[in-house]
């Protein structure tokens, strides 16, 4: 008897005269994780959301546990013990653990808030979630968020669970924890199939690791006999340099001062405390910290998107050798002092972006003098907009092209493309390899030291504290809006950072 819960037969999948995934055949063992590994645009949700339900392959046969099936819903593919934890949570704010997990389903018999909060528990107790069934989603972390859509596919009986990126967003110590869950789902002989872009978290909880390029199926290998360079090649197709070349900061001044900056939000509730800090040229700065800890307010509050409610923002400008104050200036006037705010949401074409617009009109949208370092000649939009698909490998028909097309991938390259283009004297890089595969994020780490080497000033916020100590020259970690402390890029490690974003020294608390 077979050992596959599933297996892919030929299975091709097109959205008009793209293909998505090509003639693609691969299992899935009972009691393994499987990595699913590959470059932007390769296939890899794709594949997956066939799985789930929420797209139907046109050509090619899915066998779950040995029989055909045709899965057409997520109803369906629960119907197959199939589950799939998205990396947007769909759960409702305003309602217990239980309320989620139960919401939508037909329990037979009498229905019984008490019982199902009581099969929770025992799910809880079997693989080890930390969670309270009748606390409520607004009150809680993003990984107990997360906690609580694995738990809602277990409740509804998934043996097989798909994970989409699921530690994007996580400290180390709680993508710790995840991975003792994992271990124990695999134990109880639960499949678990895991999409991410992290290779030493591939390299850390798989068993085996499945690669695809451009749609098509490239092999599956055992990840013990495996390493980060063979998986990278497999996914790219060439070999690709995996290291961050940092070089010293050097002619560092300072280009922007903040002090005791406070950012109220509309609720009455303080979001940033008196933050102060300082950023230098010929630097990249880190900021780490858990999601929605005050990362995106503090850059906006830099660019003049976020109005201080105390504070000031001091920006050096090397061309006059004045003090401007930021918290008297507009957007506009920030940008054309040469701060520029690059952040790259979850909505890409929510930040600057005009879906229906082609590359070129994006280009027309922000206006581009002249400029120095990576994007060394600035031309007309047209040219501009050639430039950085060539430089930033963008995968697109042409520049005319409306960027709603493009990949999620694509289309964030354009984002920081256009903003490096610009030669600003501060650049804020805020999640720019955000769901980018691993060549294309080296790539963005190249620009953003070739933007240090050039004498910017780089604040550079992301996810992954591995490539924070790697990239970084001085990393400051905000917690609950404040500033926890600052270490060495080169000197600090995971665990200290990791400590810091979920703690702040009992003398700040107590100044509350």
């Amino acid at each position: 008897m077979s050992n596959a819960a599933i297996e892919l037969k030929g299975i091709t999948k097109r959205f008009g005269s793209v293909v998505a995934n090509h003639n693609i055949s691969m299992t899935v063992s009972r009691g393994e994780v499987l990595s699913i590994l590959g470059e932007n645009g390769s296939g890899k949700t794709t594949l997956m959301n066939m799985l789930s339900g929420i797209y139907h392959p046109d050509e090619g046969q899915i066998f779950v546990e040995g029989e055909p099936a045709t899965i057409r819903s997520p109803k369906d593919a629960f119907r197959y013990k199939i589950g799939m934890i998205h990396q947007h949570f769909k759960l409702v704010d305003n309602l217990t653990v239980t309320e989620n997990v139960i919401l939508g389903l037909r329990e037979e018999g009498r229905f019984s808030l008490k019982k199902s909060a009581e099969k929770i528990r025992k799910i809880c107790e079997t693989y080890g979630f930390q969670i309270d069934p009748m606390k409520k989603i607004y009150e809680m972390s993003v990984s107990e968020k997360q906690t609580v859509e694995i738990i809602k596919v277990i409740y509804r009986g998934a043996e097989i669970l798909i994970l989409d990126e699921p530690t994007a967003v996580l400290t180390p110590s709680e993508t710790k924890n995840l991975f003792a869950i994992i271990r124990n789902m695999k134990k109880a002989g639960k499949s678990i199939i895991i999409i991410t872009h992290k290779l030493g978290e591939v390299m850390e909880i798989s068993d085996r690791v499945a690669v695809l390029r451009k749609g098509e199926y490239i092999g599956t290998v055992e990840t013990k006999t495996t390493n980060e360079q063979t998986l990278t090649e497999m996914m790219v197709g060439k070999k690709v340099d995996l290291n961050i070349e940092r070089t010293d900061p050097h002619d560092c001044v300072k280009r922007l001062e903040l002090t005791n900056v406070s950012v109220t939000g509309k609720d009455g509730v303080k979001i940033l405390k008196n933050v102060s800090f300082h950023a230098k040229s010929g630097e990249i700065l880190g900021i780490a910290g858990i999601a929605g800890s005050g990362q995106k307010e503090l850059l906006e509050a830099i660019a003049g998107l976020q109005k201080l409610t105390s504070g000031s923002i001091i920006y050096h400008d090397p061309k006059t050798g004045k003090e401007e104050d930021l918290r008297d200036k507009t957007p506009l006037q920030i940008r054309e002092l040469g701060v520029r705010l690059s952040f790259v949401p979850e909505d890409r074409l929510g930040m600057g972006l005009v879906g229906s617009m082609g590359i070129t009109d994006n280009m027309m949208l922000r206006s581009y003098k002249s400029g120095r370092g990576f994007f060394l000649q600035k031309k007309d939009p047209k040219g501009l907009a050639n430039k950085i698909i060539s430089d930033l490998e963008v995968v697109t028909p042409g520049t005319e092209t409306p960027v709603r097309r493009l990949s999620g991938g694509n289309i964030q390259k354009v984002l920081v493309g256009r903003e490096i283009a610009a030669a600003p004297t501060v650049l804020m890089a805020a999640y720019p390899v955000r769901g980018l595969d691993i060549n294309s994020s080296y790539m963005i780490y190249h620009l953003l030291n070739a933007q240090k080497e050039s004498g910017t000033a780089v604040i550079f916020v992301g996810e992954d504290l591995d490539v924070l100590l790697e990239l970084c020259d001085r990393i400051i970690v905000i917690c609950h809006g404040q500033i926890s402390g600052t270490v060495e890029g080169r000197k600090a490690t995971k665990e200290e950072i990791g400590l810091m974003m979920t703690n702040l020294p009992e003398e700040k608390e107590d100044a509350e």
